[in-house]
């Protein structure tokens, strides 16, 4: 890797690292609330009592004027409150035009389906927003994808667990529009002085400078599907090695975010 890319790529991962953990650091702050809430009450809360909780967290994200957050919540285990077996408790901004049609929207409650029983009910226990962190313990970003449960548009979720004790009794977690994070993100990496596209683990464009990758869209590159498959390999200072494919492409990994970076080989 040469110079100019390597300090290109570093600039780079600052830029991600800046924007995805302003949003975790909310997710954390949330999530220490809702432990120190339930560790008042023993763990024994009614559905009523968590979603108080709850709105009164993220309605203030809502009234941020720089925010990017445009649906926000918590997300309780199966059978963990008294009166609810399944429960979303979860707000939409009011930039989210998701099921508002040609109306002016405002910040309002999801309308979830949560009775078993119903034709569209769903498990969100089998959704990557959730099952990666109750599986894994730690931060996760999912997407970009439309989340149709409450966005109509491509989105990022990124989602904290929740304790209770030992166990995880939930996750927090917060929806971003992708257009919103191109929005502070391409200019960054712009100025790089490499083309750069930001990918999830499965290969999936996120965002990039090259005006041909399109959001969702799997870049297919000859052994980028290896590289990813290890995972964020940064040590704890956040620093990782760089994997070099074989027509040049460099591949780092962005820390805490799952997110990578794949830098276009300098012209010669």
């Amino acid at each position: 890797m040469n110079a100019l890319t390597r300090t290109s790529i570093a600039d780079g991962i600052a830029a991600v690292g800046e924007h995805f953990t302003s949003v975790f650091l909310q997710l954390e702050h949330w999530r220490d609330a809702t432990q120190d809430f339930l560790e008042s009450r023993g763990g024994e809360v009614t559905r009523a009592e968590l979603d108080a909780l709850v709105e009164g967290l993220v309605l203030r994200e809502f009234a941020s004027e720089h925010g990017c957050v445009i649906g926000a919540g918590f997300v309780a285990a199966p059978g963990f409150l008294r009166d609810a077996e399944w429960h979303l408790a979860w707000w939409l901004g009011d930039r989210n035009t998701f099921g508002v049609g040609a109306a002016a929207p405002g910040v309002r409650r999801l309308d979830a389906v949560e009775d078993s029983a119903e034709e569209n009910f769903r498990d969100y226990t089998t959704l990557e927003w959730w099952r990666v962190p109750v599986t894994t313990g730690a931060r996760h970003i999912t997407g970009p994808y439309v989340d149709y449960l409450c966005t109509d548009d491509y989105t990022l979720t990124l989602t904290v667990p929740v304790r209770h004790g030992r166990a995880v009794v939930g996750v927090v977690g917060a929806d971003l529009y992708v257009e919103d994070v191109e929005r502070a993100l391409l200019p960054r990496l712009a100025a790089l002085g490499t083309p750069v596209t930001l990918v999830n683990a499965s290969g999936r464009v996120l965002l990039s400078t090259d005006v041909h990758l399109a959001t969702g869209a799997l870049l297919r590159l000859d052994g980028l599907a290896e590289a990813l498959r290890g995972g964020d390999d940064t040590g704890p200072d956040g620093t990782g090695p760089a994997v070099r494919l074989a027509d040049g492409h460099e591949v780092v990994w962005c820390p805490g975010t799952g997110l990578a970076l794949v830098a276009r080989p300098a012209q010669r």
